[in-house]
């Protein structure tokens, strides 16, 4: 018999990125989770996501890497720090895109709710979607769901499909029933349509107040118990979002949609932010013309040297919230994953002082 060689087969499979820089992007996304745990509880969102930024930030800068972000904070006259167009890393090594939510569900933090996360994807130049920091429309499923779209070319989940169909594609493909289903989807007076026809067509709904990053992931994970997300949630999400199921074999698709239209303002008003958008939009290459067009996981996250991490800072989906000990010391948990199919769940414990905190099982 022969000997079975899935690590070294998978090692070698792994590109620059995932070799050199995913192993540190672990320790990026655990430190702003840690200092944003310290905040948790304490009801300022705005100082949770500050000291988040800022611990990322210090990370980033010890990175070998000419780094440039590509889906951040804001613009840069919106955020001080891991601005869209920022350069990170030390300038040496390989170059990288990233996108990065430094404290995804501030609120969530804030008010010591589940659900919240630092996250960061990485690929090569050009392999993470340069966008504007409005809504995305999406649908999340998992690789199951790619499967049987492979294997029945007739039927596709459609952005704009009645959710009755995409549901009954959905149900197929994971050989269960419509009524067996759990979608996923930001709890928000624009969805309020979307939400009655999901539970008239027999799926089962579950409300989030913040957050649908990490859902969507779940999508591809067995036994997490979310089998898709549906949705007009921040761009910035949905592109790290199309990250971690691109390397997980599932499957996004998504528009871009304004606030103002996604949210049913009046039309002085989405006229207003069309204005004040627009300049943006245009040098991002998007015009008023192709801001309408579907993209799908591969317009989202074209590279193929795929890196993500992501670490709880409250309890998840399938992570568990960061332990502080007290003296500095805390435990941390993570969720990483690189375009081989090598994916990790890291439980990390960070010990200040040696000779005073014991390392318990």
């Amino acid at each position: 018999m022969p000997h079975p060689k899935t690590v070294e087969e998978m090692s070698d499979c792994a590109g620059p990125i995932e070799c050199e820089l995913l192993p540190k992007l672990i320790q990026v996304t655990e430190a702003a989770a840690i200092a944003a745990a310290y905040q948790m509880g304490r009801g300022d969102k705005h100082f949770a996501d500050q000291v988040a930024v800022a611990a990322m930030r210090r990370m980033l800068n010890k990175l070998n890497m000419n780094g440039v972000i590509k889906i951040g904070e804001g613009e840069r006259d919106e955020a001080p720090m891991l601005y869209i167009g920022e350069k990170v890393g030390t300038g040496a090594g390989v170059d990288v895109d990233i996108a990065v939510d430094p404290l995804e569900g501030t609120n969530l933090t804030a008010d010591g709710c589940p659900g919240s996360v630092a996250v960061m994807a990485m690929a090569e130049r050009g392999g993470i979607f340069h966008g504007p920091d409005i809504y995305i429309d999406k649908i999340v499923v998992g690789p199951e769901v790619v499967q049987y779209e492979a294997e029945h070319p007739e039927e596709k989940l459609e952005l704009d499909a009645p959710v009755s169909r995409n549901l009954n594609i959905v149900a197929k493909a994971l050989d269960r029933k419509v009524q067996e289903l759990v979608v996923v989807i930001l709890d928000r007076p624009r969805h309020a349509q979307k939400i009655m026809e999901i539970r008239e067509a027999g799926a089962r709904v579950k409300l989030v107040s913040d957050g649908d990053l990490m859902p969507g992931v779940a999508t591809a994970i067995r036994g997490s118990g979310i089998h898709m997300v549906m949705g007009a949630g921040g761009s910035g999400e949905a592109v790290l979002t199309a990250a971690a199921i691109k390397t997980l074999g599932g499957k996004i698709l998504g528009r871009l949609v304004l606030p103002s239209v996604a949210n049913g303002k009046t039309q002085e008003e989405i006229d207003a932010e069309i204005e004040e958008k627009l300049p943006r939009l245009e040098k991002m290459g998007i015009s008023l013309q192709t801001l309408n067009e579907v993209m799908d996981t591969e317009k989202l996250v074209p590279g193929k040297d795929v890196i993500f991490s992501a670490s709880a800072v409250t309890p998840g989906h399938f992570l568990h919230e960061v332990s502080l000990f007290g003296r500095g010391d805390a435990r941390v948990n993570t969720v990483s994953m690189g375009s081989s199919g090598t994916v990790r769940f890291t439980d990390s414990i960070y010990i200040k002082d040696k000779q005073k905190t014991p390392l318990y099982l």
